[in-house]
């Protein structure tokens, strides 16, 4: 069994916005083996982001954490100085591939400088309390740099380099911001909705070039997505999330064709399929300022009980590999066309 690279355990996360106190997390669990991709799956608003941002120590100055452990490659991020998390951590071991790769630009400078600007601070051949900028240091990480423009299958990079952000197209602008997150040679990429702002075409492409990227880097990917066909296509297992809650882990197959809690099944029975009419979910996303007690999906959740309105459940692990929070799990094969 591969260690685990992440451990997040129990975590909970509150923002204190003008409505009230907004309790985005709530006792989240996941863990993220050593080279592989994890797919972190749910509605808009469940929380994908703000775990993405809390294993990064990249939430904002109103967000309240609490938490039992939040451990990468061994070392609670909770309880480490920030100062180590900013110098070796994030950005460096960490990385982050973000939703839009226009914003993430700064568009007054060239690709080329934001790249060097990258690599001054977070090159893996920056020796620890190193602040100039060596000269042999830098022809080496511009040579880095080009040679992963390359590998991520831009023409032309010296050329590229000398270009604005505006000058690029959407994909390549995608393109290079995966580069930018695997220079550092990171131990694991946070790839938040990559291929959200790209068409269909691109998408395929950049899905599976990420896919190819990790194996050959040998980093983990945590992969957030409200795409559950993106999830089958790129990931190893996948982590369902509810309004603040984490439901049910499991492989890829096992989520895809013995999903064993309410939410996940009817997630993929609401899929578009030749042989049904489209379907939702009856009911609404709860208020996170004034969630449910228990189980949050138990106001839509056809087995809701008493237990799942009094009491959040204990993760437990019906199969192998299979991780549930959920009083009522069932596994029910079946067929659900997200390929």
């Amino acid at each position: 069994m591969t260690a685990d690279l992440l451990s997040v355990s129990d975590l909970s996360v509150s923002f204190v916005t003008e409505g009230g106190i907004a309790r985005v997390l709530d006792a989240v669990s996941l863990s993220l083996r050593s080279g592989e991709i994890m797919g972190l799956v749910g509605e808009s608003g469940c929380g994908k982001t703000t775990l993405a941002r809390s294993i990064l120590g990249a939430l904002p100055p109103n967000a309240q954490v609490r938490g039992a452990a939040l451990s990468f490659a061994g070392q609670d991020l909770l309880t480490l100085d920030p100062r180590e998390v900013a110098d070796r951590v994030r950005g460096r071991a960490i990385t982050f591939v973000p939703q839009d790769p226009f914003s993430a630009f700064n568009p007054l400078f060239t690709v080329g400088d934001q790249i060097m600007e990258l690599l001054r601070w977070k090159s893996p051949d920056r020796q620890a309390g190193e602040y100039g900028y060596r000269r042999t240091r830098r022809r080496a990480d511009r040579a880095r740099a080009l040679a992963m423009l390359r590998a991520v299958h831009l023409p032309d990079p010296e050329r590229l380099l000398t270009k604005y952000p505006h000058e690029l197209s959407g994909g390549q602008r995608q393109r290079v911001m995966i580069a930018m997150a695997l220079l550092p040679e990171p131990r694991l990429v946070i790839a938040d909705e990559p291929t959200t702002a790209l068409d269909v075409t691109i998408q395929a492409q950049i899905l599976k070039l990420l896919r190819t990227l990790a194996n050959e880097h040998n980093a983990s990917v945590l992969f957030t997505t409200h795409d559950l066909g993106t999830a089958w296509e790129v990931c190893d297992r996948v982590t369902v999330m509810y309004a603040g809650q984490t439901l049910e882990t499991a492989p890829i197959e096992a989520f895809v064709h013995r999903p064993m809690v309410p939410y996940t099944r009817l997630l993929l029975e609401s899929l578009p399929s030749r042989n049904a009419a489209l379907q939702g979910i009856p009911g609404d996303v709860p208020s996170l300022v004034s969630p449910p007690s228990g189980c949050r999906f138990h106001p839509r959740c056809p087995q809701a009980s008493d237990a799942c309105r009094a009491d959040h459940p204990a993760t437990s692990e019906p199969d192998a590999g299979h991780f549930v929070r959920c009083h009522h799990p069932q596994s029910i094969s079946m067929d659900a066309a997200v390929g």
